[in-house]
């Protein structure tokens, strides 16, 4: 089980903040997939991957990082300075 984090328009488009998720994804890339393919919402989220970031443990990351021993997933757009 992974907790699953969404951040900003991410949150907006998949209608919550965070859920657990019961994943085989063995990367982040697989488990944006196994996402996708459980309804449009997840899919409008996760459509442009180049418009998104990842954390894994609060740790910037990519998304061909392997899941094994991740708890938290957090998912945002990257981050402006100002």
């Amino acid at each position: 089980m992974i907790d699953v984090m969404y951040f900003a328009w991410v949150r907006e488009r998949i209608g919550e903040p965070r859920e657990a998720v019961e994943t085989q994804a063995a990367t982040v890339v697989d488990l944006v997939e196994e996402l996708k393919a459980r309804e449009p919402r997840y899919e409008a989220a996760f459509a442009d991957l180049s418009a998104l970031r990842v954390a894994l443990d609060q740790e910037l990351s990519d998304f061909d990082a392997p899941l094994d021993g991740v708890r938290e997933v957090a998912f945002f757009p990257p981050m402006t300075g100002g």
